[in-house]
């Protein structure tokens, strides 16, 4: 393939634009987008010479997700001459599950947390007759059911609503899910009360690896914390199955991934563009709105309403 093919080759990536994690606006450019996994994370390769191991760059450039941060002086150097904006930096949270059991991971929780997340729990079943259940799916035709089911949970969520960023479940991601669930690679949880699936957590697993892709709740239930109690519910069938490596909480920081991980890297998610006008009045503009989006978090943390003001834009 020629210079111009490989060009054209990539992705056309809306570059959102965010203030309090709600999009305002988005900036398109076709980018090569390069994953780092879990495994490459925890690896000690070094960048290699020239474009910093890079594949060929799409029209516009790279978008590299969860860069280890240690590796980001290396990158500036090999990537001279190319626009560099680091737009997210977060610990990629995990937990390394080899040779343990769930009692090693639920004691990793402090003696504080434990009594709140049984007590979350005991709240929850206390709530409906009969309490509640956890069902798991990971055959091809569970997963099916599956995402009928918790695709219709999932369109109720503030991940969809406000991100659009909940479960999949046109019929190309289905048929996806399920051919992968036939090579034992899915795993999916549903939490069930008097019948009505209030929560799911959806689990690629990818070189015993499970991944975190998707996990969301019933709105009306928020106040139940049906996802945590999910998630621990999850955990302990997880740990008896006793064949993954680590539960990965891929990219992005968060209250949940920090409480339940066990272990992080320092990840940044990197734009390399190629530093034409356009490119730069982009990167200026994201630039702008950022500084006043940080500006306006210091402000609400000063004054204590952050957290409010969070709640209130979920809603």
């Amino acid at each position: 393939m020629g210079d111009r093919g490989e060009q054209q080759a990539g992705e056309a990536v809306a570059l959102r634009i965010e203030v309090a994690g709600r999009p305002i606006g988005h900036v398109r450019r076709r980018l090569r987008i390069v994953p780092h996994g879990l495994d490459a994370l925890l690896s000690d390769a070094l960048l290699s010479d020239g474009q910093a191991g890079l594949p060929p760059p799409a029209r516009d450039g790279w978008l590299l997700r969860s860069m280890p941060v240690a590796r980001l002086s290396a990158l500036e150097g090999a990537m001279t001459g190319w626009l560099r904006s680091v737009r997210q930096v977060y610990p990629r949270h995990y937990i390394p599950m080899e040779g343990a059991r769930f009692d090693d991971w639920w004691q990793g929780f402090s003696a504080k947390t434990r009594s709140t997340l049984s007590r979350k729990a005991r709240r929850l079943a206390d709530r409906f007759d009969g309490g509640f259940t956890v069902r798991s799916y990971s055959s091809a035709d569970e997963v099916a059911e599956f995402m009928t089911l918790a695709g219709a949970l999932s369109a109720r969520t503030y991940q969809q609503r406000l991100m659009q960023a909940g479960l999949p479940t046109d019929d190309e991601h289905i048929e996806q899910a399920m051919a992968e669930a036939a090579q034992g690679n899915i795993r999916a949880f549903l939490l069930f009360a008097e019948g009505r699936a209030i929560a799911y957590l959806y689990l690629p697993v990818e070189r015993d690896i499970l991944v975190y892709a998707h996990l969301g709740y019933d709105p009306d239930f928020a106040d139940l914390s049906p996802g945590t109690v999910l998630h621990v519910e999850a955990m302990r069938q997880l740990y008896a199955e006793g064949c993954f490596r680590a539960f990965d909480f891929t990219e992005g920081d968060g209250a949940h991934k920090a409480q339940f991980g066990r272990a992080s890297v320092a990840c940044a998610d990197v734009l390399l563009l190629r530093p034409s006008l356009r490119n730069r009045a982009a990167l200026g503009a994201m630039r702008t709105i950022d500084g006043f989006a940080a500006g306006a978090k210091r402000l609400l943390d000063r004054v204590g309403l952050r957290a409010k003001v969070k709640a209130l834009i979920r809603r």
